[in-house]
């Protein structure tokens, strides 16, 4: 996080703990019983609190005091009690509009030269991969710019702050019943807090069916592709690239945006499975962490700030209705840092049971410790840590674990984010046998860097990025496996 980022939350938490100590000095002078979380009087925030959902079919938006919406979805586990995590809930900064308008204020703001210098090729193109590329490798990759989609409007804002996007990236896509269904964060700024997620569809069929804005798909917007940029490059899509054929957002966007006080600084990087008859998406809770938190759930063995992040997950039958389920890890193991929610996904986007059970690779937080994720039903989980990568023949630091390809072929592919030797962003792949999931195999150069996982279009893997797309410019471009008859743009 960097320090403009961990500045603002620090400032937000600080605020809300000098207007805590102010409402408990009001009330012991009184003699009122406090019934407040962390000394903060919640019935006079939840006053300012941003309004609940009206009911707008496909939101999953559901303020976190309320137990069911218009929709009649159900808000499962309004704060972090469903997990045990009371005592965390205790210290958390209240989700108001007036602190997400000094979040939106604050991400305006925001500026980071480092993550906007990263251009998706980089990591994905042939020349990443080296000459030495293992048969078991999933790339390289090439841009598709028939598939690209294209933001061209501002969402309404259900919460009055005057929230809009300049941003989109970290995408995550399954395909259902012949419509290709992509989740994406929008962002005020490029990696700023503040961020929400939309819904947005292309119909595979060639009928052009949907409802919702029709997007600017394939655009050109020029980038220089000698860079490593994807703009204006690629090969033609296979599938749904017809003139008829366009994505079309949905009207209900943002179909997730903050509504508890653990996702008071933003909603993000979403990832789409397909498990038990029904739709799972893991997103990022983002929120402020005051010292009361820091000293109750001490992190040593990782670098926690004044930012804290947990594993978010909502359910749904259709794609469409949702019901938002909390957050999945106790606080006391994550030490209020959890990110990745990285699961074993087949061609498909389907969840893939092994040894039978669901296994999440998390690579971020848990006090600096790898841990994975168990679930019979991929709504409860259970955390153990588990050593199952190693990267010290690239001399690298581990980033975090993108994606995890099960190829088909009895195969398991880590796609990992980490520094090489020289401190540089870099991608690798890791193998494994998908019955032995932690025995590392083999480890080789270049990675698709997808939060969102794969899967195959066309018989071609296929994944969604937006890092490339110019200043100003809400695309985001579509890759694909590289055809071994072509070169792949580099």
């Amino acid at each position: 996080m960097d320090p403009a980022t961990t500045s603002a939350a620090r400032d937000l938490a600080r605020a809300a703990s000098r207007d805590g100590e102010a409402r408990d000095g009001q009330a012991a002078r009184h003699g009122e019983a406090r019934h407040g979380e962390a000394g903060h009087d919640r019935a006079a925030d939840d006053a300012e609190r941003a309004p609940a959902d009206t009911g707008a079919v496909g939101s999953v938006d559901h303020d976190a005091t309320a137990a069911t919406d218009a929709t009649g979805a159900t808000d499962a586990t309004a704060g972090t009690d469903a997990i045990g995590a009371t005592d965390l809930a205790a210290h958390l900064v209240p989700l108001t509009r007036d602190r997400l308008r000094q979040v939106l204020d604050d991400a305006l703001a925001h500026r980071n030269a480092l993550t906007g210098a990263l251009a998706q090729l980089t990591f994905s193109g042939e020349a990443a991969y080296g000459p030495y590329r293992p048969d078991w490798a999933v790339g390289p990759f090439a841009p598709d710019p028939a598939l690209t989609f294209t933001l061209d409007h501002q969402w309404d804002d259900p919460d009055g702050i005057g929230w809009t996007s300049s941003s989109l990236y970290n995408p995550t896509m399954i395909e259902h019943d012949g419509v290709l269904h992509l989740f994406y964060r929008a962002s005020p700024v490029k990696e700023s807090l503040g961020s929400r997620i939309g819904h947005a569809t292309r119909d595979l069929t060639g009928t052009g069916t949907g409802t919702g804005t029709a997007t600017d798909a394939g655009a050109d917007t020029g980038t220089d592709t000698d860079t490593g940029s994807a703009a204006g490059t690629g090969t033609d899509s296979d599938t749904g690239s017809g003139t008829d054929a366009v994505w079309v957002d949905d009207p209900a966007n943002p179909v997730v945006r903050p509504t508890r006080d653990l996702e008071l600084l933003g909603t993000e990087d979403p990832k789409i499975y397909r498990a038990e008859g029904r739709f799972w998406l893991f997103y990022n809770g983002i929120w402020p962490i005051t010292e009361e938190a820091r000293a109750a759930f001490p992190s040593t063995g990782y670098p926690v700030e004044a930012v804290g992040c947990d594993m978010m997950l909502a359910v749904s039958d259709d794609l469409v209705t949702w019901e938002r389920l909390g957050p999945i890890a106790d606080p006391e193991q994550t030490r209020l840092w959890a990110k990745g929610a990285v699961l074993p996904r087949d061609e498909h986007g389907d969840a893939v049971r092994v040894g039978g059970e669901y296994l999440m690779f998390v690579s971020e937080g848990f006090d600096g410790v790898l841990h994975v994720g168990h679930s019979d039903d991929m709504r409860t989980w259970r955390f153990e840590p588990t050593p199952y990568l190693d990267l010290s023949s690239v001399g690298g630091h581990l980033h975090e674990v993108a994606a995890a390809i099960v190829t088909g072929d009895g195969r398991l592919v880590l796609d990992v984010f980490h520094d090489d030797a020289e401190g540089r962003f870099a991608a690798s792949q890791a193998l494994y046998d998908v019955e032995r999931p932690f025995d590392q195999l083999a480890l080789t150069a270049g990675g698709s860097l997808c939060w969102g996982g794969l899967g195959r279009v066309d018989g071609r893997w296929t994944f969604a990025q937006g890092w490339d797309a110019p200043p100003g410019r809400r695309d985001l471009y579509v890759y694909r496996e590289a055809s071994t008859t072509e070169a792949p743009a580099t």
